[in-house]
């Protein structure tokens, strides 16, 4: 079973493992790196999960047992235009695939719409085909905005999503929420 859960500040630990594994895993894929947070202070990663106004979220595979482990990860956070960003999103290698992606982007669109957001967007790597496909799945079309440079000096892709007008999830799964 998988869940997706929202975080709060008193959440940083379990914030702080799976967001190490995401910059191990994928080192390339966001704009900081596992060096800039393997040694955060406690403050550091609370006011990370204290954007005003931002969803935090962690999706957890549950086995029969009733263990749990942190299987993804994304936030959604206002722009200050009417619009919304996602973020830090993740997926653990080895539930690529599965509809997870679509899952955590389905929730941030619920909770954008619910916000009174029009749009949602988000930055991807322009090398990054997968990633690409699986927004464009949900919805995302690419932007004619250049994004931020990367160090070989591309640019980000910067991909947008409408949301006036349209059912905020597109998941395909339904998971739980706590």
């Amino acid at each position: 079973m998988l869940e997706i859960r929202t975080l709060s500040a008193d959440d940083w630990e379990v914030w702080k493992a799976v967001r190490l594994r995401a910059l191990a895993n994928a080192p390339d894929a966001f704009g900081s790196g596992f060096h800039d947070w393997v040694n955060a202070p406690e403050s550091r990663w609370r006011s990370r999960l204290s954007i005003r106004d931002a969803i935090d979220l962690v999706a957890y595979k549950i086995d029969e047992a009733a263990s749990e482990r942190a299987v993804g990860m994304a936030t959604g956070i206002p722009t200050g235009n009417g619009g919304a960003e996602i973020i830090s999103m993740w997926v653990d290698p080895s539930f690529r695939g599965k509809g997870l992606a679509s899952s955590l982007i389905g929730k941030i669109a619920s909770w954008a719409v619910q916000s009174g957001f029009i749009e949602l967007r988000l930055a991807v790597r322009p090398d990054n085909a997968i990633a690409q496909s699986v927004y464009q799945h949900n919805s995302f079309i690419v932007s004619d905005e250049p994004g931020d440079e990367i160090p070989d000096g591309r640019r980000e892709i910067i991909m947008v999503r409408n949301l006036e007008n349209k059912q905020a999830s597109s998941s395909p799964t339904t998971l739980g929420n706590r």
